[in-house]
């Protein structure tokens, strides 16, 4: 049963920000912090991804768990470790996790058509155990995304010869 009133339980609903939330903060500072540079809350783009590096064609998403149903099996109606479904109006958060669900995929693959990577970041791997793996790992995908796209060319070393083996190292003295 909930304690607080219908009053009280809108009202703290409805102070839930959208933008500037702790794990956006966290994950913006962390790249900041690793010489990452992006632009918050692109309008022009399909769902408004929280951070746009437009030089990596990249969109991360910082999710909550709870509004997003990180690991919720919907059609079981289970639990997750990170995300618990209140059994107040149970159908109804059901229901809402089930759209978020659905609207972020179709948002993810419009990016794609539109030729933008996305990284989704949840909000129980910002925890501090595991923050700073995760941020390492959102700054290795970025780099390995812009090495992708760059064409990173790579030369074969040429075959050596046999009288090519037996030069002399250069910090070797010839005369002995």
């Amino acid at each position: 049963m909930d304690r607080l009133t219908a009053q009280q339980r809108h009202q703290n609903m409805a102070a839930i920000r959208s933008k500037d939330t702790k794990p956006e903060v966290i994950v913006r500072g962390g790249l900041w912090k690793r010489g990452f540079r992006y632009r918050l809350n692109h309008k022009r783009l399909p769902g408004h991804p929280d951070l746009v590096l437009r030089k990596y064609r990249t969109c991360i998403f910082v999710n909550g768990c709870f509004w997003h149903g990180h690991m919720v099996d919907i059609q079981k109606l289970e639990n997750s470790e990170c995300c618990k479904i209140p059994n107040t109006n149970r159908d109804f958060w059901i229901e809402k996790i089930c759209r978020n669900k659905v609207r972020d995929r179709e948002e993810q693959r419009a990016l794609a058509s539109m030729g933008w990577h996305c990284i989704t970041v949840w909000e129980c791997e910002l925890k501090p155990d595991k923050r700073e793996d995760t941020l390492d790992s959102i700054a290795f995908t970025l780099n390995h995304i812009w090495l992708q796209d760059h064409g990173a060319k790579t030369f074969p070393y040429p075959k050596l010869d046999e009288e090519d083996m037996q030069m002399p190292i250069a910090a070797e003295d010839s005369n002995f």
